[in-house]
């Protein structure tokens, strides 16, 4: 399976890159593509490597403007030419997209998913992975957005939300196979 992850090119503590290597070191033992953003700085580092360790391929997708932080030992690294571009090609190279945690970039992606998903413009399984509680937010936003009619399907089918990893992963591989 091809999963493509959302997550940020920060660098940020144990609380939330145990987690991310965890469910990156799950990615590759379990044979599947890591879809990211290219980049080999901070989080994405962090994923890319445990996927990387542990037999998994990567797929970069990054832009011009951050060539120079590209991944050089990806399988296959292709270059958008703005944001935009990249947020579509990512989707369309993978079979599953996993938000994790990330600033305005990956709130604008983990948005943009979802909405295209709303429409039906893909089928695509997308799990918010809740990393110490970083989505709780935005959980509750969505399922108010339910409850209140903002949704024309049901959040359940929009998204699933997952506090760990594992069962992140567990999920996909339930419904992709």
């Amino acid at each position: 399976m091809k999963i493509c992850v959302f997550l940020s090119a920060a660098d940020l503590d144990e609380r939330y890159t145990q987690p991310a290597r965890e469910f990156a070191e799950a990615i590759g033992k379990g044979g599947h593509t890591l879809v990211w953003g290219g980049s080999d700085t901070g989080l994405m580092k962090v994923v890319a490597d445990g996927v990387r360790e542990t037999g998994g391929r990567l797929v970069g997708v990054s832009v011009e403007l951050f060539r120079k932080m590209a991944r050089k030992d990806a399988d296959e690294m292709a270059f958008a030419k703005d944001l935009a571009e990249r947020k579509a090609l990512l989707i369309a190279a993978s079979d599953a997209v996993v938000v994790m945690i990330g600033g305005l970039g990956t709130l604008d992606e983990a948005t943009e998913i979802l909405e295209l998903r709303k429409h039906g413009l893909h089928q695509k399984p997308v799990v918010l992975l809740n990393t110490a509680g970083f989505y709780d937010g935005l959980t509750t936003q969505l399922r108010r957005m339910d409850d209140d009619g903002f949704l024309p399907i049901p959040l359940t089918e929009l998204v699933y939300f997952a506090d760990e990893g594992a069962d992140a992963l567990a999920h996909l591989e339930a419904v992709v196979g």
